[in-house]
């Protein structure tokens, strides 16, 4: 079986969270975080600062890590960190993000405030918002899940 490790960048901005629109018709439709796969020796904390820059020109500084996601599908297992991320500075421009990401759009949004559509991971629905306002300090490891895209 295929492993990928993964990041996340949980980018808030007055009390609002970064996602990207991921759409490729007829194949998936999501919105997340901006992340993606950790390159060869790379650190995790800078595949964060890359992905959330390459994705949606935000530039971000990693705080502490906060979830810890198990994935598996066909093509195999990925285990992706997610980091709570100050926003440091940018624009939202996802003109210039590699081809293959098919990012169509990206905005800000608050709890309860999510775009239409599956919002991933599951845990930005409710409990990150709740994390957040408890001070959580230590990551929290989330159940494997089988993944929809």
């Amino acid at each position: 079986m295929k492993h990928r490790i993964s990041v996340g960048a949980l980018v808030l901005r007055n009390g609002r969270l970064l996602l990207a629109r991921h759409r490729k018709p007829d194949v998936y439709d999501f919105w997340a975080p901006p992340g993606g796969g950790v390159e060869g020796p790379e650190e995790q904390t800078d595949a964060v600062i890359r992905e959330a820059f390459e994705e949606t020109r935000i530039r971000v500084a990693p705080k502490r890590l906060a979830y810890i996601d198990e994935l598996i599908d066909d093509s195999g297992r990925m285990v992706k960190f997610w980091y709570l991320c100050d926003y440091v500075s940018g624009e939202i421009d996802v003109g210039r993000n590699p081809a293959e990401e098919a990012i169509t759009e990206a905005g800000w949004f608050g709890r309860g405030e999510f775009p239409k559509g599956h919002v991933f991971p599951e845990v930005l629905h409710d409990r990150f918002w709740e994390d957040l306002a408890a001070g959580a300090e230590a990551p929290v490891k989330l159940p494997l899940q089988i993944s929809i895209f």
